[in-house]
């Protein structure tokens, strides 16, 4: 099927549990090729756990996990040489430089020497490291770091690359540096599925996004219908040009109307209604016909924090 073909990650299902605990309780989700993907949920939601499955370090005990369109655990060993994982919490080897440390791994990933330095100075350039390739791991910043850690990632070309917190600790500039690097990756082809707490880059980087919480998935799909609302309600914002008596009142009447708030000295409203692609039109007629002059309208994106919170939280389950 060609949807299936489309993905690069398939869980369905998945429940995981240790020590005890249930880490993880009926948990679905899929990643789209060539795509990045947010994963994102409060500390222990489980994300950590998913990634070690998915990168094949721990056994799924139930549910269907396919990793590029193969079985995570009977096809374990091939899984790992197509994809790339970098955990929260790596070691690194400080006293070699950073050619040695790419070298290294390239090495244990069994690429020939002439394919490893071709291999490590595509990857120098593409995380804009080149000129730091003699300089010993300890003299670096921890950007620098978690830059050469991805780069250790990509030395074998895989298809996938599994990220869990990449952003963790760094500083605004480093970390925007990192999103063009990733950005960079999806152009060429990568698929990407990041862990990260970091709600506003998810936001601005992903093109889907999964929320789980308490081990279980509260929202799978894309960014937009996140940013845009859930269920069957719109939430349209209206900016008059001048305070308008007429004009709350008039949209209070539209039966499609569930909700009417004025805000900012009775100029900006926040228009709630059910799900309808012409319910936009038919509130910018309304404000017209009542003699409103409008200067600015469109659709509510919310923030991202607004709906993690609405999914997550002592209150959902």
């Amino acid at each position: 099927m060609k949807e299936l073909d489309d993905l690069a990650i398939r869980v369905e299902g998945l429940s995981f549990g240790f020590r005890g605990r249930v880490a993880l309780r009926d948990l679905s989700f899929s990643v789209r090729r060539q795509t990045i993907h947010g994963f994102v949920g409060p500390n222990g939601a489980g994300k950590t756990t998913t990634l070690r499955i998915l990168a094949t370090v721990l056994r799924s005990a139930r549910g269907v996990v396919e990793v590029l369109g193969m079985g995570a655990r009977a096809r374990w060993r091939r899984i790992r040489r197509c994809i790339g994982y970098l955990p929260d919490h790596f070691g690194m080897y400080e006293q070699l430089t950073v050619r040695e440390y790419l070298d290294f791994f390239a090495a244990a990933y069994g690429l020939a020497e002439a394919a490893r330095m071709k291999a490590i100075r595509e990857v120098l350039a593409l995380i804009d490291m080149a000129e730091r390739r003699e300089d010993p791991i300890h003299s670096l910043s921890r950007g620098m770091r978690q830059r050469i850690s991805l780069g250790r990632v990509l030395v074998h070309d895989p298809q996938l690359l599994l990220l869990d917190e990449p952003a963790s600790g760094l500083d605004p500039r480093a970390r925007s540096e990192l999103m063009d690097v990733l950005r960079e990756l999806r152009r060429l082809g990568k698929t990407i599925l990041i862990s990260s707490h970091i709600l506003g880059d998810v936001a601005e980087l992903c093109d889907d996004v999964t929320i789980i919480d308490c081990g279980a998935t509260r929202f799978s799909g894309r960014m937009a219908a996140l940013l845009d609302g859930q269920g069957d309600q719109d939430i349209y914002l209206v900016e008059l040009a001048a305070p308008n008596a007429d004009v709350e009142g008039g949209l209070r009447e539209l039966p499609w109307v569930r909700g009417v708030e004025l805000h900012e000295g009775g100029t900006h409203y926040k228009i709630a209604c059910r799900r309808a692609a012409e319910h936009g039109n038919r509130i910018l007629e309304a404000v017209l016909r009542l003699g409103g002059r409008i200067v600015g309208f469109g659709l509510d994106r919310r923030h991202i924090d607004d709906a993690f919170l609405e999914l997550t939280g002592p209150g959902v389950r």
